[in-house]
């Protein structure tokens, strides 16, 4: 039957640009593992070098991966991202068994994580959200202020994405820019007023400690890897966008490789920073992982 032109047009909107597909994957990226894993890292490999070793070969291994996305989503711009792909390669099943996954525990353990890092930073300014303060009950049965925060911010973040993709896209950016500028902030400072003469001498004195070139490096660095792959993680995230960005052909293998080069700079920067500001056992000890 044809279509006349009173007919309503359905389907998603192709609200997106370059920009914001980049904001997408850099948005997507940063969070609280850029503050927290290094400790983890540097207790793994004990070295100052083999610690900026471990981000410079997951920058490596996340560039080469999106880049490989980029050309997947250039040949499939579809929503679905992943789902899409393994689709089309594997078939339905394969298709079907990751997609249930993503929403049941991949996307879901994720999204949780990470708002109760958000929690769980936010208690640092604000001494009432606490994993030690209960709203109902007590132990570990009861409800603390720290997880009702996390809660929260998931149900705002999600009504603000229910608006409309133009409405989620203008509140990402806006995030994504604030916190792009912290990390920034953060590397700039630390390089200018933040530097500790002491601390750069002494981890630059043993900088390849325990760096013997061999399988057991090799293994170090790979172990270690898990906690610096999950910090740089979920750049994949706006191949699910591909019916709503413009030009995807374009947009999408451009916004992956420079979102993920962006954000891995930085990410080196900013443990090149920390090896400048505190020595490596500090970055080891920190009080609940939390360098900076």
């Amino acid at each position: 039957m044809a279509t006349t032109g009173t007919d309503v047009e359905t389907g998603l909107v192709k609200g997106l640009g370059a920009m914001d597909a980049t904001t997408l994957v850099v948005g997507s990226m940063i969070g609280s593992g850029i503050f927290i894993v290094a400790a983890d890292i540097g207790r793994q490999v004990d070295s100052p070098g083999l610690l900026l070793m471990t981000w410079i070969a997951t920058a490596a291994l996340t560039l080469i991966a999106a880049l490989s996305y980029g050309e997947l989503a250039a040949m499939m711009p579809h929503a679905g991202g992943q789902y899409v792909y393994l689709r089309e390669s594997f078939g339905p099943m394969a298709g079907f068994l990751y997609g249930w996954t993503l929403f049941l525990v991949i996307q879901t353990g994720t999204i949780a994580a990470v708002a109760v890092a958000f929690a769980k930073f936010l208690g640092v300014f604000v001494p009432g959200v606490s994993a030690s303060n209960h709203l109902v009950g007590a132990g570990r049965l009861g409800l603390t202020t720290q997880p009702f925060v996390a809660i929260l911010v998931v149900i705002a973040l999600t009504a603000i994405n229910a608006r409309g993709i133009r409405t989620g896209a203008v509140v990402h950016n806006i995030f994504t820019f604030a916190k792009t500028a912290a990390l920034l902030g953060l590397v700039v400072l630390g390089f200018v007023i933040g530097r500790t003469p002491q601390a750069a001498a002494a981890n630059v004195m043993d900088f390849w400690r325990n760096a013997s070139w061999d399988f057991h490096t090799i293994r170090l660095v790979g172990v270690a890897m898990v906690g610096s792959l999950f910090s740089a993680d979920a750049w994949n995230n706006v191949t699910f966008t591909g019916a709503e960005v413009r030009d995807p052909r374009r947009n999408l293998p451009l916004a992956l490789g420079l979102g993920v080069a962006i954000v891995s700079a930085l990410y080196i920067a900013t443990n090149y920073v920390y090896l400048n500001v505190l020595p490596l056992a500090a970055i080891q000890n920190a009080p609940e992982d939390r360098v900076a």
